[in-house]
């Protein structure tokens, strides 16, 4: 049987290189998707409709995989979206939103899938965080509180659940152009090449190669990857 893997937000630009990616090495993805589901996918796919903000939704979802499968291997938090706004301009609306689906829906499936993975002795849980978690983003207060909480959310379940031989990890994959990104100018595009030290954009595939290589391994937990060329400032 092949190990399994819960990718959150499938259907959007990361999710789906990361399920590419992910099949064609011999995984089988449950691939989480919100509104619309994936298209020309390998047989080695199991896709689900999935709220990561519903409790209810989401333990649905982890109990089909686990009757269906046995087992969850990794879980990958890769559900996001932004409401970009200066601080003043964000509702309320707006930052509960940001931080249901970003840090709240992250918390939910990690809850879901430990007793899982504490049971079965073994398992991994892969955030997909951001830049701007790390270094604060001009608009992005909601968007870089909530990616900010996942880093901390993510040290502290290494620390919890190390000693039963699970792993949990950040990436922050750059800037990509999916979906997200989709209202950003070719300025704005220019302006985050001349902050990375290559002067180049992040690459969907070659992230999912850097997640897709965590993804199998077993004794790297509590680290945070950033998978471009920005420099942060030593504090």
């Amino acid at each position: 049987m092949p190990p399994v893997v819960l990718i959150t937000g499938a259907a959007g630009g990361l999710g789906k290189a990361l399920t590419e990616k992910l099949t064609s090495d011999h995984w089988h993805v449950v691939a989480g998707y919100h509104r619309t589901p994936l298209c020309g996918i390998s047989e080695n796919v199991t896709q689900l409709k999935m709220d990561v903000t519903d409790r209810e939704a989401v333990a649905d979802i982890v109990e089909q995989v686990t009757q269906s499968h046995g087992r969850i291997d990794v879980l990958i938090n890769n559900a996001g979206v932004t409401r970009d706004h200066l601080n003043l301009q964000t509702t309320e609306k707006d930052w509960d939103h940001v931080h249901d689906v970003n840090l709240r829906g992250s918390f939910l499936c990690s809850q879901s899938v430990l007793p899982i993975m504490v049971r079965q002795g073994s398992g991994h849980i892969l955030n997909i965080s951001s830049y701007s978690g790390r270094s604060g983003a001009v608009g992005q207060s909601a968007y870089s509180a909530a990616k900010a909480g996942l880093i901390g959310f993510t040290m502290a379940i290494a620390q919890e659940y190390g000693s039963k031989n699970i792993r949990a990890n950040v990436i922050l994959p750059g800037v990509l152009k999916t979906g997200m990104t989709k209202d950003l100018s070719e300025s704005q595009f220019s302006n985050f090449r001349k902050q990375n030290v290559l002067g180049r954009l992040s690459d969907l595939r070659e992230v999912a190669s850097v997640v897709a290589f965590l993804c199998g391994t077993q004794n790297i937990s509590g680290q945070v990857f950033q998978l471009d060329s920005r420099i942060v400032s030593w504090a």
